[in-house]
């Protein structure tokens, strides 16, 4: 993400229980998908649960860019 999206996330996430949601969800997927990398092979399961992952940081990712978007519209 980029720097502003960072601030913006900072500067919202104690008035926005949505934000701060997501946000956390978003961080825990990242160490998940972390510790799946730092593995030389995946079975098949641990490929799917990495492709789950993924799409469920993707969405909320999405939601968190809507929810910025409305942020910056905001700020002017």
């Amino acid at each position: 993400m980029e720097q502003h999206d960072l601030e913006l996330i900072a500067a919202n996430l104690g008035r926005d229980e949505e934000l701060k949601a997501l946000w956390e969800q978003h961080v825990n997927f990242e160490k998940i998908l972390d510790r799946y990398s730092g593995k030389t092979v995946l079975s098949p399961t641990e490929e799917m649960e990495v492709r789950e992952y993924k799409k469920k940081k993707l969405a909320g990712k999405t939601r968190i860019h809507t929810l910025l978007e409305k942020y910056k519209e905001q700020e002017g």
